[in-house]
């Protein structure tokens, strides 16, 4: 006898019976609705960029355990560490001559523990890395990144060439994930380790683009002039949808996954 379907349940295997489109307006119906809930319940909208990097440096941890306690680095991507390290070093030289704050201390601990990860990627667990499925070319990203900052960047007092890096690393951590997803659509399957650290990652660029659509939004849009003039405000939010929007599909997988009580992800053809 079929046990009875909670809510929860009945709500998914809806959800998975509708066609594409109804599944994407669904999923910007719940994200606006996320959107307005996050604006009630968190005054200072400040601390949902604070909450993102945490929660970043939350996911990497979560990769430290899976390292140390499995000894192996199955299914992650060096790439992705790399990109990762290579937009966090820019954003802390960019903090060090432009700011000095909160996510300065927490963008330092995320590329420390980003850098060991990458260590043990390259030398100690090397045997286990999967490294013809990681196989995504970083020029695909890096150049178009440079090409970027050097023509759209922020308009400030600012020397030139930290504007440049500024914009240069936020153009990166929106694409910086896109190699790791490359390894889990060449294996198909993503071990549960691998997929919280993911998810952790989408957590924390929706609460950064969260943190962006709200301030715009509470300052009737003062906030755009503040940031400057020219095309630079825009492609700052552009930034923040995109790296959102990167992540969509997984984080519904994720989720559905977890709902289903699957302890390894598997993931459709295309869905990353």
């Amino acid at each position: 006898m079929k046990g009875t379907k909670t809510p929860i349940h009945a709500v998914w295997s809806w959800v998975r019976r509708q066609p594409p489109k109804v599944k994407a307006f669904l999923a910007v119906v719940t994200g606006m609705s996320a959107l307005v809930l996050l604006r009630f319940i968190v005054h200072d909208h400040d601390n949902l960029f604070v909450a993102a990097e945490a929660v970043h440096s939350i996911g990497i941890c979560v990769l430290i355990y899976k390292i140390m306690k499995e000894k192996t680095c199955a299914g992650l991507s060096l790439k992705s560490q790399e990109l990762t390290a290579i937009f966090l070093a820019v954003r802390l030289y960019c903090s060090f001559v432009m700011e000095y704050d909160i996510h300065t201390i927490l963008d330092l601990a995320t590329l420390g523990t980003t850098l060991w990860v990458i260590y043990m990627i390259r030398f100690k667990l090397r045997a286990s890395y999967m490294e013809d499925k990681d196989n995504f070319a970083l020029y695909y990203v890096l150049v178009p990144c440079v090409v970027l900052a050097v023509l759209i960047h922020p308009s400030t007092s600012h020397n030139i060439l930290n504007r440049i890096f500024w914009a240069f690393c936020v153009y990166l951590e929106a694409v910086s994930v896109l190699p790791q997803l490359r390894v889990m659509q060449n294996t198909k399957i993503v071990e549960p380790f691998t997929a919280h650290y993911v998810f952790a990652l989408g957590v924390a660029r929706f609460l950064s683009c969260a943190h962006w659509v709200l301030q715009v939004v509470d300052t009737r849009g003062r906030l755009l002039v503040a940031l400057g003039y020219g095309l630079w405000p825009s492609m700052v939010l552009i930034s923040e949808i995109v790296q959102t929007f990167i992540l969509a599909d997984f984080c519904y997988y994720y989720v559905k996954s977890v709902f289903g009580g699957q302890l390894v992800l598997r993931l459709p053809s295309g869905v990353v």
